[in-house]
């Protein structure tokens, strides 16, 4: 059997191979994100301008950075100049790329990010090199993604991975726990409960076997966290189950995920298989007699698994129902069995605890909530994607400093964060620090990390609609007023936006709420109704405009809008809306212009997408509203 020292070795030597003899190294970020962007085909035309010119360079295919909007990112390294990122490349920006920087010395900065610095030693853990908004980011949960090759082991164990699982075995379960405990960390798959003592209770409970499953089934809409994490550092979360796993003495883990994640399934499986091959994973780990098998399990996509209660039974074979507690799931979960059971970003955190130190982990964040929050910035801000940040960190610095502000300078309107049972809140919540706390008293919460940002033109009545249409339809339907309360709470709403609803709605809908929560077992039920009651709490107004005007004032519900064209501003040789209209409902005037026939629109707005600017002749207004002079 080996011993580590010798793996790290043979790690350092593969990664100065990389990186030590002067040869080029193009990096190309090729996570599920980047590959939708067209990085594949990026790759590929590296290959291609490489081999035509005999050029000696290595192409790393990484995970994802994380900028969404600036994907596919490239990070070309060459000797006597820092790594320059180069965003949104195309096939057609590489052959400049090669015979401008590569061949030359002209590293075409006009295509570039940034430079990139604060590389860090590979004999420690690194923080990710600097790019334009990194200034104001903390990455430790993030710090390999985007930078190594996350199918190479190697390039894991020479920036300080497996470190800390070589570090835990000559500790005592104790101690382990000890350290956890002291570091704060919380929960991050939604509920924020410490992890530390979450591990004592399980350490402490008599029954055996005890298993490890890591919580991979993301379902939130627009969040991509976990995803990302499995897809660009895999042996991250391994070594975290892997410590765990040395507390509670399991032989046995599960990670459970989607099957709408396949590359992460893949690299994962990959990950373990590596692993396994230099003695990190599987029979007698490391010599020290302890045996730990991991296994993939890929769920259908029932959002309701990710409770988990349901997850368990998924991997029992079972219908993926929560089940009423006590007892929890470290005392009887899988099986019936001590269980510990946490979120993907909850595990990734474990080595860096545990080789950095309980103390450094818990100098980052606020009083109550220590480490990073990590969020999917998604909506209507600049700069969508991920975003790891210094609990307490506030709202405003996330959306307006990192993200780049309101998309298209529009004015900000709210936030919805937690997934689709989080809270939304409007500006004035913009100086609240983001942490488990401060997100619960405003009536939110922090979930497992998504974050969408919504302006003037997002309607919070129907935004509300659209995400309890969500949990009403991934309900178990176990919960009688899970099941039919959210149905009637949809029922109102859905009146609502059609121009029918009725001033006693909005009590009915906070009552049902609350109901809601008193009823349902699960999280899903209890949080809900979150996004209809915070919409009601802050966004009063609307809700009724929609009953008492029957009017949207963001123009959004199609029942309470109509398309016109202004006489005087439409060009009479015009067709373009004519052509694009689905329903046949633009007619010309004997004058020449054209009108809308209100009875045949049907609302979809292409007619006003393609007025030319300089006219401008489609308005959409409430059907309320005067009417532009002959429309």
């Amino acid at each position: 059997m080996r011993n580590f020292g010798e793996i790290q070795q043979e790690a350092l030597v593969a990664w100065r191979s990389l990186e030590g003899d002067g040869i080029p190294v193009i990096r190309v970020g090729a996570a599920t994100s980047d590959r939708a962007a067209g990085a594949l085909d990026v790759v590929e035309a590296f290959r291609n301008a490489i081999g035509q010119r005999g050029l000696e360079a290595r192409i790393v295919t990484t995970g994802s950075v994380g900028y969404s909007n600036f994907e596919p990112l490239v990070i070309i390294s060459k000797p006597d100049y820092p790594r320059i990122c180069y965003h949104n490349v195309t096939p057609d920006m590489v052959t400049r790329l090669v015979e401008g920087f590569l061949l030359e010395d002209d590293p075409c900065m006009e295509l570039a990010l940034g430079t990139l610095e604060g590389e860090g030693g590979v004999e420690s853990i690194p923080h990710i090199p600097e790019l334009p908004r990194s200034e104001h980011e903390l990455r430790l949960l993030l710090r390999n993604c985007g930078f190594i090759d996350p199918e190479n082991i190697h390039h894991y164990i020479a920036l300080g991975g497996y470190s800390a699982l070589h570090k835990a075995l000559s500790m005592t379960p104790e101690e382990i726990i000890e350290e956890v405990k002291r570091s704060g960390l919380r929960g991050r798959g939604g509920a924020g409960f410490s992890t530390g003592r979450k591990l004592e209770s399980c350490f402490k409970a008599a029954a055996t076997p005890k298993y490890v499953i890591c919580n991979a089934d993301e379902g939130d809409p627009g969040a991509f966290m976990d995803r990302v994490v499995l897809e660009s550092d895999p042996h991250a979360v391994l070594e975290g189950m892997i410590i765990f796993a040395r507390v509670l003495g399991c032989s046995q883990g599960y990670i459970y995920t989607r099957m709408e994640y396949p590359l992460a399934v893949k690299r994962l499986k990959t990950a373990i298989q590596q692993a396994k091959q230099l003695g990190l994973l599987g029979a007698d780990i490391l010599g020290t007699g302890f045996s730990l098998e991991i296994e993939v399990f890929q769920g259908a996509g029932a959002f309701i698994c990710g409770e988990s209660s349901a997850l368990m039974y998924s991997i029992e074979g079972k219908r993926g129902f929560p089940r009423v507690r006590p007892p929890q799931s470290i005392e009887s979960g899988f099986r019936q069995k001590p269980t510990q059971l946490n979120n993907v970003k909850s595990y990734a955190y474990v080595p860096v605890i545990i080789q950095q130190g309980s103390d450094y982990f818990a100098s980052i964040g606020s009083e109550r909530s220590k480490g990073t929050a990590v969020f999917a910035l998604a909506g209507k801000v600049e700069n969508v994607g991920l975003v790891e940040v210094p609990m307490g960190t506030t709202l405003e610095r996330v959306i307006f400093e990192i993200g780049g502000g309101v998309k298209g300078g529009k004015e900000f309107k709210g936030v919805q964060i937690g997934g689709p049972s989080g809270g939304c809140l409007p500006a004035e919540f913009l100086q609240t620090p983001i942490d488990f706390d401060s997100l619960t008293e405003a009536g939110s919460m922090m979930g497992s990390g998504g974050m969408i940002v919504m302006d003037e033109d997002n309607c919070m009545v129907d935004t509300a609609r659209f995400f309890l249409d969500f949990t009403l339809k991934e309900s178990c339907g176990k919960c009688v007023m899970c099941r039919l309360g959210t149905k009637q709470m949809l029922s109102i709403l859905e009146d609502i936006v059609a121009g029918k609803g009725k001033p006693e709605d909005i009590d009915q809908l906070v009552q049902l709420s609350e109901d809601i929560i008193a009823g349902s077992l699960c999280g899903l039920g209890k949080s809900a109704p979150n996004p209809v009651l915070t919409t009601i709490k802050y966004f009063r107004d609307e809700y009724e405009a929609h009953i008492k005007e029957k009017r949207c004032p963001a123009l959004v519900c199609r029942d309470l809008i109509v398309y016109y064209i202004v006489p005087e501003k439409c060009y009479r040789g015009c067709e373009h809306c004519v052509v694009v209209c689905p329903a046949k409902s633009i007619g010309e005037h004997p004058k020449r212009y054209k009108v809308v026939d209100q009875e045949k629109c049907v609302k979809c707005g292409n007619c006003l997408e393609v007025c030319p600017a300089e006219y401008s002749a489609v308005v959409k207004l409430s059907p309320v509203t005067e009417t532009p002079k002959g429309g």
